[in-house]
Formats: structure tokens, sequence, C-alpha cells
């Protein structure tokens, strides 16, 4: 041991030299030689068997954000927040892990995909599945019956992850919700009304909103012959109707769930339909459809959304979709689905949906699966699949090669002469109290074209530049780096004329 530590010194002090060397700009054979001796002194040495090797890697299914990356979601999620709140809503947080009986049996097929941790102290837990849950958990507990809130948080899923398409082991969820006793569907025609907008603002291309109900679903099931039993499972079959075809969905249904062909065929006449309010009136009119209560009661509300929706003025953004069944166990009514579109290749071809990037619908029953004496709230929501977005965000502006501004700096603080740091310190502060945003260069005697650059390539737009003689004219010379046009503004008028010139929303 005594040994090593000599060697480990006599490595430390050679590496000290080298350093040394090149700091005063030895001549490369010098610095080369005494590399040498570095290196054969380390070889001396050999591995530290203390040390362990380990793999830098992030855990499957997640990832690191770089500070370009983080601006953009920043920019993403300001103008999801600010929609929400343009709608009235309040925002709460819960816990990222809940009881593990509270998560279990609300999400059908998709329960396996639950994250659980080892006992603590005699709790068994899980790692949050989606916000829904924990929300309905929250109004229960806090005997809430009437709430508008929104929710953004990292959500857990241990499923087969696919980065490239926004697919994470760990990611993000933005939920907004309207809990309480209401008249028939006019919270839930704002929800698809938001889902629009946020949809809209971010510019991420033609997107198509999917429309159902579960009663009309499980009405369907029941006139076509599928046992009770069997509803949710058949349910998660035909909601994968977006991702294979119908063929393939009977396969699924008749060989692994058993069900008759005769009964998947029946389902497939219905679930290949898609339309708008004419389909609803149509399905009204079904000898055997309009028999069935529940199925009635889902058609007369959705005849009713579109209503409203065509006051909202996003009717031609909706479709009624037969397919659509979204398969979690909690919703009860209306249920919906953004889908981005695809730009047909050829004229006349149906634009294809390229991807789910938001969701939601009614579930009135999972807050009285919480409440002791079952007491229901009604709910409805909607959750926009933010991964997804960012992924399609950030490709876009690798394509474009658009420069992304990672930081919100107004003005940089720089000095035309050596020893002014002191001022620089002092207007730094005197501009930071007054809540402009700034900064400085971490060097006592900076160049000034140094400093300008700087400004360039991190997008800053101003320049305040100390000066001898401005300080005794009592003035800052302030520059536009876009224009490079200089003017003198007395000190006491800096920070309104800094405030005048970034009076524009930060952009990326």
């Amino acid at each position: 041991m005594a040994e090593r530590a000599a060697l480990e010194e006599l490595v430390r002090l050679q590496g000290e030299r080298v350093r040394g060397l090149k700091q005063q700009k030895a001549s490369a054979e010098q610095i080369e030689e005494e590399v040498a001796k570095l290196l054969k002194l380390k070889a001396q040495l050999g591995p530290d068997e203390g040390k362990q090797k380990f793999v830098l890697k992030t855990p499957k299914g997640t990832r690191d954000y770089s500070p370009r990356q983080m601006a953009v979601r920043e920019k993403v999620f300001d103008v999801i927040v600010s929609c929400f709140k343009r709608h009235g809503a309040e925002v709460i947080d819960t816990p990222v892990f809940e009881l593990k009986e509270t998560l279990t049996g609300k999400y059908g097929e998709d329960s396996k995909l639950i994250y659980d941790l080892k006992d603590q102290g005699g709790e068994l837990l899980s790692l949050r599945y989606d916000l829904t849950v924990p929300f309905a958990r929250y109004l229960a507990m806090n005997k809430l019956t009437n709430i508008k809130r929104y929710h953004i948080a990292k959500v857990y899923r241990r499923d087969n992850p696919a980065m490239t398409r926004g697919r994470y082991r760990e990611f993000y969820q933005c939920d907004f919700d309207i809990a309480g006793q209401f008249d028939p569907m006019i919270p839930d025609a704002e929800c698809l009304k938001i889902m629009c907008e946020i949809l809209s603002s971010l510019q991420i291309g033609d997107f198509l909103v999917k429309v159902n109900d579960r009663r009309i679903l499980d009405g369907m099931f029941a006139i076509c012959g599928v046992p009770d039993s069997k509803f949710r499972t058949i349910c998660s079959s035909v909601d994968k109707l977006d991702k294979v075809s119908w063929e393939e969905v009977k396969n699924e249904m008749v060989g692994e769930k058993g069900l008759a062909p005769e009964v998947a065929d029946r389902i497939g006449d219905y679930v290949q339909q898609h339309g708008g309010v004419s389909l609803v009136e149509q399905l009204l009119q079904d000898p055997e459809l309009s028999q069935n209560k529940q199925a009635l009661e889902g058609l007369g509300d959705l005849k009713l959304l579109f209503e409203y929706l065509t006051l909202f003025g996003i009717a031609d953004k909706i479709s009624f979709d037969l397919s659509l069944a979204r398969g979690l166990d909690y919703y009860t009514g209306v249920i919906y689905e953004a889908v981005l579109l695809q730009t047909p290749v050829r004229a006349g071809e149906e634009p294809l949906g390229v991807g789910s990037v938001a969701a939601g619908g009614r579930y009135d029953g999972l807050v009285g699966m919480f409440d002791p004496k079952g007491r229901k709230v009604p709910c409805v929501g909607l959750s926009i699949g933010v991964e997804r977005i960012f992924s399609i965000v950030e490709q876009r502006l690798e394509a474009l090669e658009e420069k992304v501004r990672t930081t919100e700096t107004q003005v940089l603080v720089a000095s035309a002469q050596k020893k002014l740091l002191e001022e620089r310190l002092r207007l730094v502060s005197e501009l930071w109290d007054a809540g402009i945003k700034a900064e400085l260069l971490y060097k006592k005697n900076p160049k000034l074209l140094n400093q300008l650059q700087y400004c360039e390539e991190t997008g800053i737009p101003l320049v305040a530049i100390i000066g001898e003689q401005e300080l005794k004219d009592g003035v800052i010379k302030l520059r536009s780096v876009a224009s490079r046009e200089e003017v003198d503004v007395r000190r006491e008028d800096l920070v309104e004329e800094i405030k005048r010139r970034t009076s524009q929303p930060f952009c990326i």
C-alpha cells in the first residue's frame, strides 16, 4: 500500500509539472517528453482495483435534456399553461408515488405497466401511472365536489420505450379537468375547445380530434352479442384500430379473446364508420342501436356536443369515430383523442393519422371509487401528449437549422478599457435590482471584441458599455447587437431604456 501511495504522489507531481509547462507555453518537445514520463508512471500504477467501473447512461426509457431542448420545452409549456389559465383553471400537485391500492384496478390491461416500489415502512407504493387517478383520490380525500384544475408533472410507465416517437418510461403529462355537477356537454365542449386552441397555437401541423362515447360502445357491444364480462377486453382490441387493420383486430378478438366470428363481424360493421353530426343522426335511426338505452343516451349527448362545438367554431376539427375506444377502465361517457394528420401524397387521398398528441374524456365514477360512502363527482378532462409534441418541435427546428436561445438575458454589461471591473459589477448589480436580466463576463479585463462575440453567440440583444469617458459624462453607451447602432444613455435612464427596447416577449 505504501509503494502505491508513493507512486500516486509521483503521478500527481508529474501531472502538475505537465500542466505548469503548458501554462508557461513551453516547447512542444519538452511537453511531449514530460507527458511520456507521466504515462509511464501511470502504467506502473496500473488500474485501481478499489474503483468500480460503471456505464455512464440514463436508465432505459429516460433521457437528459440539454439547455436547447429545455428552452423548447419551456416555450411549449408556456403555451399550454397560458391556455389552461385563460379558461380559469387552478393548479394542484400530488405525490409522485401513491399507495399501490390507489392505482390498482383503474387502468384495465395497462395495469401491468405500473411501477411498483419495495415495501416502505409497511406501505406498498407505486409510481403514478397518470395524473387522473391521483386527482380523483385528491377530490375524495378533500371532499371536493367542484374544481377546475390543471396539473403538469412526470408520470411513470414500465412500457417498451420508443424514444424517437416520444414514447418514454418517465414523461410529462399536462392535464386539465373539470369536476362538478353541470348541465350536459358544456364542460366537455370546453375541453375539446382547449385541446384545439393548444394544438393550433403550437403550429405542429394539421390535426383531427376523434370523438366517441363509452355508452355508445357498450350499447353496440350489447346488441352485437358481446358478453358483459368481455366488454373491457374487447374495448381494448377495438382501440388498436388506429394502428392495425380490422382483420388483425378481428383475429385478436376471435383467436385470443374467444369472441364468436359472427359477433366480431357485427362489431366491424359499426367500428369502421366515422363522420360528423350526420352519422350521429343516422345511428339515432338505427333500428337496433336506438333501442339500447345506454347507446341512445350517448348519441343524444353527442348531438348536443356537436351543437356546442359549432358555436365554439371547431366542429370542422372533430370527427365522430366509432373505432375510438380508449383502453382505460375509468371512462364512462364522451371520449376523445387528437391525432396529427399526414398530408396526402396524391390528390384525392384522405389524410393519414400519424399519432395521438392529446386525449381525454368523461369519468363520472372514478371519485366514487375512493369515497367511503361512494359519493360520485362527475369529471371530464384532457391530457396533452407533450413528449410527442416536444419530439415534433425539436425535429422541425433541426430540419430548419434554427438557432434556439437558451437564456433570456436582455443586456451584457461590458467595458471598453481595462481596470473597470468594479464599475461593471456596480452597474450589473443595479440592473439586477431593477429586475433586468443581465450578465457580465467573469474576467477582470475582457477584450471588448470578446464581449460582443459572446452576445452574438448567445443571442443577447443589448450591450451596456462602460468607458472612462462615459463615466466622466455620467452616461452608458447602449449598443444594439443586431444593428450595431450605439447611443449614449444617461445612467439614471438606463433601466427604462433597456425595458423599452426589450418589451417584446422572449422567443425561441
